[in-house]
């Protein structure tokens, strides 16, 4: 199902052959998608053209890291504090969000997950985004987790509430912070069943997460690019690949 923000679709392209390969140990790479807005004051054009060229650059993305045997990437275009935005700008950037998604699915090459909170969403939004992402499901390559109104903190306290109801629905008496561990939480988070990510890239300059996969970044490799998100360039990609190799990686040992 389409909704008002569905918009054209594109062809499939061609697979690109790996030129990385999984050498480098990235089960997982996790992207903030930072400076659309910031593009488009620079070129003089209202934000919704940042947007639309941000929202081009993920096909581009995605074709390196299947090139680099990357198998899984998280993307995330729209966090909870986003949805505060003005109406007008907001609606642009969701339009833009569920026409990529619609075309990744059509490509077939990609399988899509969605994470975060759509019910945040109105319903036709939601709605379309979960088509986008079912049409996708039986894919044999690549996964995509599109965080979409996604806040590290929201989900986090999701997988609290989610940890108290189970306790409580099994009727146990004992205090479940005596038996809470890592994987209790990690069976309520929004990518249970997925490895972390090893590497982390924030576009823009900025050098925070913002939030971002607070529980499975403790020990993912961090690297910040100055380039705005719709210049990303394959040049940007090549060198967080290289950094990532650079470094050695100690889980706190």
């Amino acid at each position: 199902m389409h909704s008002r923000y569905s918009g054209a679709r594109t062809p499939a392209e061609t697979r690109p052959e790996p030129t990385a390969g999984p050498g480098l140990g990235l089960r997982h790479v996790a992207v903030i998608l930072d400076g659309n807005r910031r593009w488009a004051a620079r070129q003089g054009k209202p934000s919704i053209e940042g947007y639309r060229r941000g929202g081009a650059k993920v096909h581009e993305f995605l074709g390196w890291c299947e090139g680099a045997a990357i198998p899984l990437v998280t993307l995330w275009p729209l966090s909870q504090e986003n949805l505060n935005r003005e109406p007008e700008e907001l609606y642009g950037l969701i339009s833009v969000i569920v026409k990529t998604l619609h075309e990744l699915a059509d490509s077939g090459r990609w399988r899509l997950r969605l994470i975060g909170d759509l019910d945040a969403l109105p319903r036709e939004t939601r709605q379309a985004m979960r088509a986008a992402a079912e049409r996708s499901s039986r894919v044999d390559g690549l996964g995509v987790n599109i965080a979409v109104a996604y806040s590290g903190r929201a989900e986090l306290l999701r997988a609290m509430h989610r940890l108290l109801g189970e306790h409580t629905r099994n009727g146990s008496r004992r205090d479940p912070a005596e038996r809470l561990d890592d994987a209790d939480v990690a069976r309520h988070i929004y990518t249970t069943g997925q490895p972390d990510p090893d590497l982390i890239i924030r576009t823009s300059g900025e050098q925070r997460l913002s939030g971002f996969m607070l529980w499975q970044a403790a020990f993912a490799e961090l690297h910040f690019c100055p380039s705005l998100w719709p210049d990303f360039s394959r040049a940007d990609f090549d060198r967080a690949l290289s950094a990532f190799s650079g470094r050695q990686r100690r889980y706190g040992l």
